[in-house]
């Protein structure tokens, strides 16, 4: 079965209002991951990854943030996938016999960690996570160097200062050169934030236009957004509760998408905009990838809900972890999206990335 994902057309053709608009119009890929079991030839989040068995593992050799949170990843999963089942069902067992064989795996595992040696002290090097796989079939918006057709995303489940946030690590690959496939790739003794253990997840991508964030906007055209004559004289029936502040409705509704997505226009929020240019050879970098804590947004932002999940979002009496706008479990900042910059020019460049 092909999961697939449709964005609701928006409420009003933008550029019908501000026909200035359609020169800054971007592609996006919305990825769509929703729970599911990938493969390591399937694109996907929080799934396992076609690694070459000769190639070393990713390790983060920065300092960490010890937050006081002592979960391993197993036990961060183990324990949503009770809380799912007990939310389905609130009388059921504490654990079934397969959770309790899980549960004595887990332990058997951190046993034998536990004999090799102590944990790893915040300043040891520390295997990276997981995070996405994206295959160049099914993201045709990637642009990697020379012929890779795939790129894989790791992170380190840690905070890290200044910025309080998780270090990444970006490769780009030929799949086609992967024999060997790295069988058990070694993970982290724990996670500093339950938040940094994606859950697996298939991707359903999407292509969508968006239009710059209105912080992205010249001066000029930040003003005719907010100028609410000009939606007034387009009659494009928007409510008039958005009379005061115009650019809301433009921001919210008709600009950049939420949510997980390759290219396109970023989100913005916590900072204005700024410049950010390659460390090697100074070209403005491009927006590669968007990893966000939530699908859509709660209220009326959840009308960027595909039309698939349209009943599932506007249920009531949704609980914590078993919201359907996260079905990746990720978490980043106070609910923020971290967003990848790479280098137009030579993607295989040191990449960036910023939480917003």
């Amino acid at each position: 079965m092909v999961l697939v994902r449709t964005t609701p057309p928006r409420p009003v053709d933008v550029t019908a209002v501000f026909p200035e608009l359609a020169p800054l119009a971007r592609t996006a890929i919305r990825l769509h991951p929703r729970a599911g079991l990938p493969s390591i030839r399937e694109s996907s989040v929080g799934g396992p990854l076609l690694w070459p068995a000769e190639e070393p593992w990713s390790y983060c050799e920065g300092t960490h943030v010890d937050s006081g949170f002592r979960q391993s990843p197993a036990q961060v999963r183990l324990d949503r996938r009770v809380r799912a089942r007990l939310h389905r069902d609130p009388h059921g067992p504490a654990f079934t016999p397969e959770e309790e064989a899980i549960k004595e795996q887990n332990a058997a595992l951190l046993a034998e960690r536990l004999a090799a040696g102590p944990p790893e002290p915040a300043e040891f090097p520390v295997p990276m996570l997981p995070v996405a796989q994206l295959y160049l079939r099914d993201i045709p918006l990637l642009r990697p160097p020379g012929q890779a057709d795939l790129l894989q995303v790791l992170w380190c489940p840690y905070d890290h200062d200044p910025d309080y946030k998780p270090s990444t690590a970006l490769f780009w690959r030929s799949a086609a050169t992967v024999v060997d496939v790295l069988a058990t790739p070694p993970e982290p003794y724990e996670a500093d934030w339950p938040g940094y253990v994606p859950e697996p997840c298939l991707l359903a991508p999407e292509a969508i236009t968006e239009y710059p964030n209105s912080l992205d906007l010249s001066p000029e055209m930040r003003l005719a957004v907010g100028d609410w004559s000009r939606w007034q004289a387009a009659d494009v029936g928007v409510d008039s509760s958005y009379a005061d502040y115009p650019a809301e409705f433009y921001d919210g509704h008709l600009a950049d998408a939420p949510g997980w997505k390759v290219g396109g226009w970023p989100p913005w929020g916590r900072t204005d905009p700024y410049r950010r240019n390659c460390g090697v050879c100074d070209v403005q970098m491009v927006p590669l990838l968007t990893i966000a804590s939530f699908e859509w947004d709660g209220g009326e932002g959840r009308g960027w809900a595909p039309y698939e999940d349209q009943a599932a979002a506007y249920a009531d009496g949704h609980r914590a972890g078993q919201n359907p706008a996260q079905p990746t479990k990720i978490e980043v900042g106070s609910t923020d999206n971290m967003q990848f910059y790479v280098c137009p020019t030579s993607p295989e460049h040191p990449h960036t990335d910023l939480i917003q």
